[in-house]
């Protein structure tokens, strides 16, 4: 497999370029379509998060296979190529396998060390698997990834480095606008980021809380998990006027624009009476509350940009160089056992070809010698096997050992041609045809 990853997150990107190149609706799905198609493209998976949208690929041509990629992400994100350019970023092979161990273990996230990527990676490779584009190899690439992300939270502090972005939210909102327990909340929608939202609320002692949503049944299941002396669902419609009544408003939709108008919190904070502000604290990607409440006197609005700030001011963990270690050893790891199983079936070709060797001359042997007693017939099969054996020993497990090494494709390509093997044979072990790749495999994630 030849890995590729071209993308763009809150790293290489301003929250304005992330929030007009987010995808949503079908557009995923199409775009991961189109990906798979593409004449250079053999599997594709994509990451799309609220701070991040990443295509995985295997590819048999590194520039075509970029080019590709970046034109697709310009097409259906809807940003110029031109301008989506400067803010993607591309690796390639061990560099690709590295990025996304570091993408699984939280050290590229916005709120290091936080462990919801995990589940965003699991519900990548499903994506994938259920769309029927992703294949042996990027299976194997994304279960090891969320192999390591699991490693590096059990192994070491790195939870302790970083939160969740709904607790790193809340926090920012408990430094501007006084503590969450006992605040009155309103959480818009109703999906995984939402529910987390909620039931961190819960957890910090909120007892009133409204859950809208534009499908009013995810509500309803979301208020039966917390509890309704806890919580109850609001019809989405009066979000509006509810805003005078709350204290906090969280809000993670995959609407496409504004959820919450500036004019329908302006004319809240008029009627406040509090002497705290009215919190916001916008979690989605493209925004959902209008960026003009930055600028409202009695409001406190945090919002992926003023989070990506805050963190980035924030002090590093000591755990976050025992993770990099654990994900350049599992790197090296990963790289070694992927190229050591290229020459396997070459392996297998050269051992096949031997033993039909010995088959065809013990064949002989039995023509030219059919008086040939079966003891004698038996020990001269053992040696001659024996002989091939010893002969092929040392080749074999020097060229698995060379292989397992950077370049180690070649040592399988000298190998076949040093014994003339049938390049059909090779691929016939290794389930690939001629000039083909391998079919993706059946199988969900672990």
């Amino acid at each position: 497999m030849s890995l590729l990853v071209v993308g763009l997150s809150h790293r290489t990107a301003p929250v304005g370029v992330l929030e007009r190149a987010a995808l949503t609706g079908e557009v995923p799905t199409r775009l991961l379509h189109d990906a798979a198609a593409s004449s250079t493209v053999a599997e594709a998976a994509l990451l799309n998060t609220c701070n991040r949208i990443e295509l995985y690929a295997d590819v048999d041509k590194f520039h075509a296979g970029v080019a590709e990629l970046s034109l697709l992400l310009a097409h259906h994100s809807g940003v110029d190529l031109e301008e989506l350019t400067s803010h993607l970023y591309v690796h390639y092979e061990d560099r690709a396998v590295h990025h996304l161990f570091s993408v699984a273990c939280g050290l590229d996230s916005m709120v290091v060390g936080e462990g919801q990527i995990l589940g965003q990676l699991r519900d990548a490779l499903a994506k994938a698997q259920d769309e029927h584009t992703a294949g042996r190899g990027l299976n194997e690439l994304f279960q090891q990834a969320l192999r390591v992300g699991k490693r590096a939270h059990s192994e070491t502090g790195i939870d302790k480095a970083g939160q969740s972005l709904v607790t790193f939210g809340l926090e920012q909102v408990a430094a501007g606008a006084g503590e969450i327990a006992g605040k009155r909340a309103l959480v818009v929608g109703a999906g995984s980021m939402s529910s987390l939202a909620a039931a961190t609320l819960v957890r910090s002692g909120v007892t009133d809380l409204l859950i809208a949503n534009r499908t009013p049944a995810r509500a309803e299941r979301l208020v039966e998990i917390l509890g309704p002396d806890v919580a109850r669902t609001l019809d989405l419609a009066k979000v509006p006027e509810a805003l005078a009544d709350v204290d906090l408003v969280i809000s993670c939709t995959g609407a496409a624009g504004v959820v919450v108008r500036a004019e329908d919190v302006a004319a809240a904070v008029a009627t406040r009476t509090a002497d705290t502000p009215l919190a916001l604290l916008d979690l989605a990607m493209p925004r959902d509350v209008d960026h003009a409440v930055h600028e409202f006197d009695g409001a406190l609005l945090v919002d992926l940009e003023s989070l990506s700030h805050a963190h980035a001011a924030s002090p590093g963990a000591g755990d976050v160089d025992e993770v990099t270690r654990i994900v350049a050893d599992e790197v090296t790891a990963f790289g070694a056992a992927q190229r050591a199983a290229r020459i396997a079936p070459t392996v297998v070709a050269l051992r096949a070809m031997a033993s039909d060797v010995v088959a065809a001359e013990l064949g002989r042997l039995d023509s030219r010698l059919p008086d040939l007693d079966e003891r004698s017939r038996a020990e001269i099969t053992q040696t001659v096997r024996r002989v091939v054996d010893k002969l092929l020993h040392a080749p074999t497990v020097r060229v698995k050992q060379l292989a397992a090494e950077p370049g180690g494709a070649s040592y399988a390509d000298a190998l076949r041609e040093l014994f003339d093997l049938d390049p059909a044979a090779v691929h016939a072990v290794s389930g690939t045809p001629v000039g083909g790749r391998p079919q993706p495999p059946g199988g969900g994630v672990r």
